[in-house]
């Protein structure tokens, strides 16, 4: 077992910088959130079978470490597509060889399409736990804007097996600081010090736009444009990602997006089913 994995993904010390100018900019209160992971952190102490982090971490990076090929997925308006190409050119078995994160709503497709859910990254917006018990990992981001959606689902978070808290501020024994803003970006984050050097990392639905796709959140019913402060914080993860590429030694591939920087590469479906089969 590692020992040493929770300190590798604790990337606060090198995150602050960004934390504090998103935290400055955006008007985040830092009290709230320091609040909203001792909550957290609190009621995973109080789970029903004794709360061991390391552990889940070592089976978490079991699981990321069994598949060449990570399928992330975002809720931006080409999800949906996207996912539907695949599934009616290659099928079902495409999905069931690679691993799957989602970033919150996201999921809510992938069930709906039977495609297998490895891990589930949230804050708890756009999803609620009932239709997910057979993922494998949900990975709970506290910040001081979800403190009610926590006490919500407080019951399901003291019943989940593998669940693991994030935090944007300082990490505590048992809650986890892996750097990273949005859900989608966190992913990347999350994974960073996990990930073998030849696995390769594909971005579905991850598109950045101003266009928010209708799984973003529980009460959308199609895509629609995203409020001034969603478009900030989306163009606030290209530059969190960017930054994230320059440290990390896996390629990162965004799959039937447009472009929204040149330090990206892009492929068409074509050009992924082709480097995937």
């Amino acid at each position: 077992m590692d020992s040493k994995l929770i300190a590798r993904l604790n990337f606060y010390s090198e995150f602050k910088e960004w934390y504090y100018k998103i935290s400055s900019d955006f008007g985040f209160d830092y009290q709230k959130d320091s609040e909203s992971r001792d909550y957290l952190s609190n009621l995973l102490q109080k789970k029903v079978n004794k709360y061991n982090l390391e552990v889940i971490l070592n089976d978490f990076q079991t699981m990321i470490r069994s598949k060449s090929n990570i399928l992330i997925y975002g809720c931006g308006p080409s999800l949906e597509s996207t996912v539907d190409i695949l599934l009616k050119n290659i099928g079902k078995g495409l999905f069931s060889e690679c691993l799957n994160f989602t970033a919150d709503g996201a999921a809510i497709l992938l069930r709906e399409r039977g495609i297998p859910i490895n891990s589930i990254f949230s804050d708890l917006d756009g999803i609620t736990f009932k239709e997910f018990n057979s993922t494998d990992f949900m990975i709970i981001h506290a910040h001081g804007d979800n403190l009610d959606k926590l006490e919500l689902f407080k019951p399901e978070i003291l019943k989940f097996k593998n669940i693991i808290g994030t935090t944007q501020v300082e990490p505590s024994n048992n809650i986890i600081n892996p750097g990273g803003f949005t859900d989608g970006d966190r992913i990347l984050y999350f994974l960073r010090p996990l990930l073998k050097p030849m696995q390769k990392l594909f971005l579905i639905g991850m598109d950045f736009k101003n266009i928010i796709g209708k799984y973003s959140k529980l009460n959308f019913i199609i895509d629609q444009e995203g409020s001034p402060i969603k478009q900030k914080k989306l163009q606030y993860a290209v530059e969190l990602i960017k930054w994230l590429k320059y440290k990390m030694h896996n390629e990162i591939y965004f799959v039937n997006s447009s472009s929204i920087s040149e330090r990206f590469t892009y492929l068409s479906i074509r050009d992924f089913i082709d480097i995937i089969k």
